[in-house]
C-alpha cells in the first residue's frame, strides 16, 4: 500500500489512478496514525512552499513524517513541490523545508535570455546524470510534464539524477538512499510517467 499524503495542495486523484492503472493499491491520507504505519510515500504538492509547511505543520505531520524517512527508512517520492519541501529552505518563502535533502530552492533567473516564460510549464527532455532504479528501462528520450517557477539546487551533487534546461540546467530529479524527488508531474507525463512510477512502486 502506497500512502499518497494529502497536503491540500495537489490534484491527488490523477497520481492514484495512475498507481490503480499499474496494479497497485493506494490510500489518499494526512491522519497520522495511517502516516505511522506506511510502507511507501508519496508527497505531492502544487502551489506556495510556505503555505504547503504551514499545512504539514497544522496538521502535526512534520516529527512523523521525518521519523518515517530518517529513522524508518521507508521510500518517499517527492513530485514538484513535494520535491522542493524536502529541501532546507526555499526563496519563495521564509519557513524551514523538512531537510531531509541537502539543499536549497530558488527561482528561476534569466538574467540574459528574454523570451523565456515563468513559470516553465510545459513538456521537456531529461538527462540522466546517474543510473537510478527510477529511470530502469525508461523510454529513450525521455519527456516530462513541468509546471513550476522554482527550481532545486543541490549541494550534494552525487544526489543529481536527471537535469533539465530551460534557459541553463537544472536539477529534475534527485535521490539519496530512501529519498527521491522528481520536479516534474509523472501523473501528467504518459508512458515515461507511468514507467517512473512503475519501478517506484514495484521496487520500493
Amino acid at each position: 500500500m502506497i500512502t499518497i499524503i494529502d497536503v491540500g495542495m495537489a490534484n491527488l486523484g490523477s497520481i492514484t489512478n495512475m498507481i490503480n492503472r499499474l496494479g497497485f493499491k493506494s490510500e489518499i491520507s494526512n491522519d497520522i496514525s495511517k502516516i505511522k504505519l506506511a510502507k511507501s510515500i508519496i508527497l505531492p504538492g502544487v502551489g506556495s512552499f510556505d503555505r504547503a509547511i504551514c499545512n504539514l505543520k497544522n496538521l502535526h505531520l512534520i516529527e512523523p513524517l521525518k521519523k518515517k524517512i530518517l529513522l524508518d527508512k521507508i521510500p518517499i517520492l517527492g513530485i514538484c513541490l513535494g520535491m522542493q519541501l524536502l529541501t532546507k529552505k526555499s526563496e519563495e518563502g521564509k519557513e524551514e523545508g523538512l531537510n531531509i535533502i541537502d539543499a536549497k530552492v530558488v527561482k528561476f533567473n534569466f538574467t540574459d535570455i528574454t523570451n523565456l516564460k515563468i513559470p516553465h510549464m510545459g513538456w521537456n527532455l531529461v538527462e540522466q546524470k546517474k543510473k537510478h532504479i527510477l529511470f530502469d528501462d525508461m523510454f529513450q528520450n525521455p519527456r516530462f510534464y513541468f509546471a513550476h517557477s522554482y527550481h532545486v539546487i543541490c549541494n550534494e551533487k552525487e544526489n543529481i539524477i536527471t537535469t533539465t534546461n530551460y534557459g541553463y540546467d537544472f536539477v529534475s530529479s534527485f535521490a539519496k538512499e530512501n529519498v527521491m524527488g522528481v520536479q516534474f508531474h509523472p501523473e501528467k507525463s504518459h508512458k515515461y510517467g507511468m514507467k517512473l512510477l512503475k519501478n517506484f512502486t514495484e521496487n520500493f
